[in-house]
């Protein structure tokens, strides 16, 4: 028993000592055996156990010190020359590059609210004159809020949605607009409060001017965002068919191909699903859907890259016009 004692690795960090934990629970059912903890175990949690609490401690000031940098007034800088300016703004970069990477961990994200971090991005930040700071506190925004419902509550109430719209609508920069719609992504895809707040503010109007933009990711990004929220909230399809989407969605289809229309077929496919109006208004000859649904499945058949599209295509088209016709048969054949 000793010997297997002494054999025995025990993990080295404390995604190690997790695994442990799941294995140590998953085992035989019935009743566990409690041994008596060797000496030689104890050590090991207890140097686990303080490098754990000792790497967070760091993680935490290296926070403060990034924050340290961004909090500098501009006004408290030192005069003078070009290459300075540069300097500054280098170094408030890479402060929110180490911000974004560290509040992938979900406890650091809730300690830099704590430490006022995400109030000084969303008041200072986002509206800064350098887009580069513009876009990473957008970024750091979006990392800080996935999946922690606490931070995401408290950066709607600092109003940071109308900020986020507003950059993806309007910004000059094209990474600023991505990484904004990014963090809207973030904010509201199942969270109801969020959702609210994007409703208010006219958040579908964004994303249809998005998907109309020549920025090709935040055409794809505005696309796929629709398509996730019309499939997670059916109940919003009324008021996006009042809006006009469906006509604006088809105006879409007839740019030239690319991959994004794949998501905006697929929203066409919702809207139509249990609900009237979006059924009619792809029914109207004026909207000349139909032959567009027939030339776009002719130039997908055969593209196994397109798949998907195609099987939308196809299902818009069952769904509106009752499927195949006997001009497609005759192609085929």
């Amino acid at each position: 028993m000793a010997g297997e004692q002494r054999g025995r690795r025990y993990p080295q960090n404390l995604q190690g000592v997790l695994q442990l934990a799941v294995e140590a629970g998953s085992g035989a059912e019935g009743p566990a055996t409690i041994e008596p903890m060797s000496d030689e175990r104890k050590e090991w949690l207890r140097e686990a156990l303080a490098d754990m609490c000792k790497g967070q401690m760091d993680e935490v000031q290296q926070m403060k010190k990034c924050l340290a940098v961004l909090s500098v007034e501009e006004s408290d800088e030192r005069d003078g020359v070009e290459e300075r300016e540069e300097d500054d703004e280098d170094e408030r970069e890479s402060a929110f590059e180490v911000l974004s990477e560290l509040c992938e961990n979900l406890d650091n994200a809730r300690d830099l609210m704590t430490l006022g971090g995400l109030d000084l991005c969303v008041s200072r930040y986002l509206c800064h004159v350098q887009s580069g700071l513009r876009w990473r506190a957008a970024e750091l925004v979006a990392s800080c809020a996935q999946n922690m419902p606490q931070v995401q509550v408290h950066l709607l109430n600092l109003g940071v949605l109308p900020k986020l719209l507003q950059l993806t609508d309007s910004d000059p920069n094209p990474t600023v607009r991505v990484k904004a719609l990014y963090a809207i992504s973030c904010l509201v895809r199942e969270m109801e409060a969020g959702l609210q707040a994007f409703l208010s503010n006219d958040g579908f109007s964004v994303l249809m001017r998005g998907m109309q933009s020549e920025n090709e990711k935040l055409r794809t990004k505005s696309a796929f965002l629709l398509l996730n929220l019309l499939t997670s909230h059916p109940e919003q399809k009324d008021a996006v068919v009042s809006m006009g989407m469906v006509q604006q969605l088809v105006s879409v289809l007839r740019t030239p191909h690319s991959a994004f229309h794949e998501h905006v077929l697929g929203a066409l496919n919702c809207l139509v699903q249990d609900c009237p109006q979006g059924l009619a208004d792809c029914r109207d000859p004026s909207l000349g859907l139909e032959d567009l649904l027939r030339q776009r499945t002719r130039e997908l058949r055969g593209k196994e890259e397109s798949q998907e599209e195609l099987d939308f295509c196809e299902q818009l088209r069952t769904a509106c016009f009752g499927g195949q016709t006997s001009d497609d048969n005759g192609m085929d054949r």
